[in-house]
């Protein structure tokens, strides 16, 4: 915990605060109402020498419960889809590596959310409890589309091919860059774009050796042949079913480590030193380090490796974009970026650690879980309680980026945190959370390619589009090999399809995938079976039918992966698997537009057609569950709650008591998908 961040106060007035957050006059961050469209007026900023946030309790967001995803609410297809591994797992834990929440039975006050539908609680019931979905864009689109329908907005209207080719980034930026120096973290002015990033758009994409270089000798640490380093370097990696273009969002990641780093042992700059110190950082995280690296080099030599962490002052920005599938690195008019990255960005998400965590003090202690946020109101930023100060930047309605809020900001703590002793962090602690798969609350850098390939821009996998194909069409084809699970043994895009049955985390098929596999998976072409239509069974209402369709389709997708089907004949995944059509990649735009014209960010970012068969409620009468008022779910209904403990005084009181229908001692043989020790490392080339 940052102790400096919390001794400086900072005022500003509460109609600044009701302007800027959409929180009334209470303090409570209310749901967005119809967004105000009022010119831009651009404020004289006074210096401020400290970051000042408030603690703010999560019973007052909108949605108290933004730390678990909506796609820990997905039903499992009885026990067929286990999306649930890629997050709960005890295997990174049991390497001691960067993380001490293991979440699939190992430590016995979370349980294994794997097993069991059992999400935290605090101050129930006075706040609504987290069995009850709150992601109402994902849950129901429906209810979005009337939202947008209310301000007067004919979705019909959006040209979203112009839309996604818009380049929101630079603008916000250069809020940031008129602030002071870009080389700093922190520009130290008060503004809601003090903390913006200081990577400069106009200098991406980054040099084929993955450093981003600029020619402007003031937004540079130093200069090599190349150019001026500004210390940024893009990371490529193998993303996991969620930032993917099928999913909707494709991210690109760039780390900075802080100066020392970039010097040898007699202070002068070194391109060379800096590219060594990133892979100690990167074999550090990957537990790829020997006995004989212990330290860092050059004027960083006094700086301890310590496993499965960062060096302090490390940063990451993230921007999340849109997808362009005609947009591969090759043609600038489109987009600079490769991998499907449009110009335009649906987010920029940073991190920058400022504390030691020592994760193995920790233990089996339980976390507060009613422990208020520290986060900013107005400028973009929350502490996740672990070391680490992480934030973002998101469209507001106009498609601008603006600072987000403490309850959109929340979401992000989910999912990049861990545990620490409530007494290491003094009188005021700071809610965390996390997942047992973070290295040091980071996702993308444990995944990162071997070699040079993982030292450029993020590019899927080397997607490169075909000029010919159609709108309704496979857009291109990917140019790198399936990396492999260095403890699964095996490819990693194949360990997900063997266990999701699906192409995201909410265990989806969308049509042009499952219309691919429909076509290879036959009788006709040495399978046991025909892929099923699982589309017409569910309009039937049939639980029986339909869970036995679920077990087919699992038997059939270890089939297809079993044979290799799956890739082409360069070991690459095929293009169908993994890519949407321009067709669909647009109309998923144009959802998420949506969200965005509503600034619905609270309800979730992620929007389906119609509500995902996972969130439909198909189980027997031996599996049935009521909602929490009692009442019956009928075949089909879309599920918005599941049964709590309602015993006062029960340890579990509040808490979800619905099984998964996933089975821990089900083998992999017998159709079981229970992974307890996922670790997500690639295998060395």
């Amino acid at each position: 915990m940052n102790k400096q961040l919390k001794t400086l106060a900072g005022f500003l007035t509460l109609a600044t605060l009701a302007a800027l957050m959409g929180c009334n006059n209470s303090g409570t961050t209310a749901a967005p109402s119809t967004p105000a469209l009022a010119p831009r007026v651009e404020a004289v900023h006074p210096p401020a020498p400290a970051l000042v946030g408030d603690y703010i309790s999560r019973s007052t967001f909108a949605n108290p419960h933004a730390h678990i995803p909506a796609q820990c609410f997905i039903e499992t297809g009885g026990g067929t889809q286990n999306a649930c591994l890629f997050c709960h797992t005890n295997g990174v834990a049991a390497l001691n590596l960067g993380n001490n929440n293991p979440q699939a039975g190992l430590n016995p006050n979370i349980g294994n959310l794997q097993t069991d539908y059992a999400f935290g609680v605090f101050d129930y019931p006075q706040v609504v409890n987290s069995s009850i979905n709150p992601w109402i864009n994902t849950l129901k689109p429906a209810v979005l589309q009337a939202a947008v329908a209310a301000l007067g907005v004919n979705v019909a209207d959006w040209d979203m091919q112009a839309y996604i080719r818009q380049n929101n980034w630079q603008a916000a930026f250069a809020k940031r860059a008129a602030l002071g120096s870009i080389k700093a973290w922190d520009a130290k002015v008060d503004s809601p774009y003090r903390l913006f990033p200081g990577l400069n758009p106009a200098d991406l994409p980054a040099d084929a050796d993955g450093f981003v270089r600029t020619q402007q000798a003031s937004a540079g640490f130093f200069k090599d042949e190349r150019g001026y380093l500004t210390g940024w370097r893009a990371v490529n990696f193998m993303p996991y079913g969620i930032f993917t273009p099928l999913a909707g969002s494709v991210s690109g990641i760039y780390i900075r480590l802080p100066e020392p780093f970039m010097q040898a042992a007699n202070g002068e700059f070194s391109t060379t030193t800096y590219a060594e110190n990133l892979e100690l950082v990167t074999a550090n995280i990957q537990n790829r380090l020997d006995a004989s690296q212990t330290h860092y080099v050059g004027a960083a030599s006094n700086i301890a490796l310590v496993r499965g962490q960062y060096p302090l002052g490390t940063e990451f920005a993230h921007p999340l974009h849109y997808v362009d599938v005609q947009a591969d690195g090759r043609n600038p008019a489109l987009s600079p970026f490769p991998g499907t990255r449009a110009q335009r960005v649906k987010e920029i998400r940073w991190m920058r650690k400022q504390q030691p965590w020592y994760p193995d003090e920790f233990g089996q202690t339980l976390k507060e879980e009613s422990a208020p946020v520290y986060a900013s109101r107005t400028d973009g930023w929350i502490e996740n309680g672990t070391g680490w100060i992480i934030g973002g930047f998101i469209e507001d309605a106009r498609g601008d980026l603006r600072p987000q809020t403490p309850s959109e900001l929340t979401q992000c703590v989910g999912c990049h945190s861990g545990n620490v002793r409530q007494s290491d962090v003094g009188q005021n602690p700071v809610y965390t959370s996390g997942t047992g798969n973070t290295i040091d609350s980071t996702w993308a850098l444990p995944r990162k390619l071997n070699g040079a390939a993982g030292w450029g821009e993020m590019n899927y996998l080397g997607y490169r589009a075909k000029a010919t194909a159609a709108a309704n069409e496979t857009p291109g084809e990917l140019t790198l090999p399936e990396p492999m699970n260095r403890y699964a043994q095996q490819g990693e895009f194949r360990f997900f399809l063997d266990h999701v049955v699906g192409i995201s985390l909410y265990g989806d098929m969308p049509a042009s995938v499952d219309a691919h596999l429909a076509q290879k998976i036959r009788k006709a072409q040495g399978y046991s079976q025909d892929w099923p239509n699982l589309t017409a069974l569910i309009a039937t209402g049939n639980a029986a039918e339909i869970a036995a369709a679920q077990q087919q389709r699992l038997s059939l997708i270890r089939e297809f992966t079993a044979k290799g089907d799956y890739l082409d004949a360069g070991r690459r995944i095929a293009a169908p698997l993994f890519l949407p059509t321009r067709e669909n990649a647009l109309n998923a735009a144009r959802r998420y537009r949506e969200v965005v014209t509503t600034q619905r960010f609270d309800f979730g970012k992620d929007v389906f057609a119609q509500t995902p068969v996972s969130y439909r409620y198909f189980r027997d009468k031996a599996d049935a569950y009521p909602h929490q008022n009692g009442l019956p779910y009928a075949a089909g209904d879309v599920i918005t709650d599941r049964p709590i403990n309602t015993t006062v005084g029960d340890f579990t009181y509040g808490i979800g008591i619905v099984p998964t229908l996933i089975e821990a001692e089900k083998p992999f043989s017998a159709g079981g998908t229970f992974v307890s020790d996922y670790v997500p490392l690639l295998a060395p080339e």
